[in-house]
């Protein structure tokens, strides 16, 4: 029950709480506030930190508590912190609605959500957070709350990105929306052409609508030398789809395109074989605001030199509605059209660990000079507390100032802590 995603985490609570109901909840935060105990909470326990596990405290498992009720009239779904994004597509695919989660099946929707939730709807629908639309939180003084846009409202703001640092939610309520076939996949360029197919990339995406959207992969192909793949999501109708994807599919000609109509919930489950349990994990994340030249460049040179072949460096696309949103309108800040650049090293043997790291690092620093100031806070690392500020830019000292009204003794802080205001 103390395992998570990444295998570099190997912590041991003093007693692991498997919650069925908030009522599991109240008593396991109100146990460790009354005894001074750290404590940890874990959803779906995707969170490569691995902040989910604490040791020598209680860890809060949410992982059984899986409930949903879609309501497809109002079209709202409510739902549980133990399920995962796969099991609440599942659940709300079969009456033809969805929402933005992320990008990998597996993963939890609390943590997801509660960090921003980047996914393949963001350009149509905005992130997740910008879909929640009211929330069950257990309080660190023990009380059970309602919250939404007219209850509690400075709570339920800091709950729309502000990771865990607030509570833990016993129940999301999501707004939904019609999303039946999608057009998606992906394409894929060999070495050769790599660095022509990014800058294409670069210009194609420039007047994408909304109904598209992308992520690039830069990873080591067959040959060992990096290779590009623009992977898509088109949520609209098939034949516009088709006129505004065919550039895309057209150029170089790419060596491979397994782009084509496919479910919502098999665009979803589509990357899940890369992230097998059991493989260490560590990242280096920030946004990217431009791809020039020069960036590319550096990510290609530094892939070709990549030790494990397991890894590879991912551009999130941020765009459409999500891009629109003012940065003050929920506690996730980082709007406009941008890129979550992020270096997902993965490796089996833990002797390669320190070479992998150094890897890491190394490519984050040339990168650093063409990185804003700013991180997707669902991507911070372990060792990366020092960049919290930097998660939630404008809005850390309002973030701060909630806290200290919801949680001033810190009691929720084995996350990407936001310390109350004093």
């Amino acid at each position: 029950a103390r395992r998570v995603f990444n295998a570099m985490i190997d912590r041991r609570p003093a007693a692991i709480v498997r919650c069925t109901g908030s009522g599991d909840v109240l008593a396991a935060v109100n146990h460790a506030r009354i005894y001074g105990l750290p404590l940890s909470v874990r959803g779906g326990g995707h969170s490569v930190a691995g902040t989910a596990v604490c040791e020598g405290g209680i860890m809060v498992d949410l992982s059984q508590m899986k409930g949903i009720r879609v309501d497809p009239a109002a079209s709202v779904a409510e739902a549980q912190p133990g399920l995962t994004l796969g099991e609440f597509d599942a659940a709300t695919q079969a009456v033809g609605l969805a929402t933005t989660t992320g990008v990998v099946s597996m993963t939890g929707i609390a943590g997801l959500t509660l960090g921003g939730g980047i996914g393949w709807l963001n350009g149509r629908y905005g992130l997740a957070c910008d879909n929640l639309v009211g929330a069950e939180v257990v309080t660190a003084d023990g009380r059970l709350l309602t919250t939404g846009p007219a209850e509690h409202e400075d709570l339920f703001w800091a709950l729309q990105g502000g990771g865990g640092n607030f509570g833990v939610v016993t129940s999301f309520r999501f707004r939904l929306h019609p999303v039946a076939q999608v057009l998606a996949g992906g394409v894929t360029f060999p070495a050769p052409q790599a660095a022509e197919a990014l800058r294409f990339y670069r210009d194609f995406i420039r007047q994408a609508p909304d109904e598209l959207s992308t992520a690039v992969s830069v990873w080591l192909g067959p040959d060992g030398r990096p290779a590009v793949s623009i992977a898509v999501c088109w949520c609209g109708s098939m034949e516009a789809g088709e006129e505004v994807l065919r550039p895309l599919r057209s150029f170089g000609p790419p060596v491979m395109d397994a782009v084509g109509p496919m479910s919502y919930t098999s665009l979803q489950s589509g990357s899940d074989g890369g992230y097998p349990p059991g493989r260490l994990h560590y990242w280096k994340a920030s946004f990217l605001r431009e791809l020039t030249d020069e960036a590319m460049a550096v990510t290609l040179d530094s892939v070709a030199e990549m030790p494990s072949a397991l890894s590879g460096v991912g551009l999130q696309e941020l765009c459409g509605v999500a891009a629109r949103v003012p940065p003050t309108a929920t506690a996730f800040p980082h709007r406009g059209h941008h890129w979550d650049y992020l270096i997902l090293s993965q490796w089996d043997n833990p002797a390669d660990s320190s070479r992998n790291i150094d890897w890491t690092r190394r490519l984050f620093e040339r990168m650093e000079p063409f990185l804003e100031s700013a991180v997707y806070a669902n991507n911070l690392g372990e060792e990366d507390g020092n960049r919290v500020a930097s998660a939630y830019g404008p809005n850390y000292e309002r973030l701060a100032t909630i806290k200290r009204t919801w949680d001033p003794d810190n009691l929720f802080r084995f996350n990407h802590n936001i310390v109350p205001v004093s």
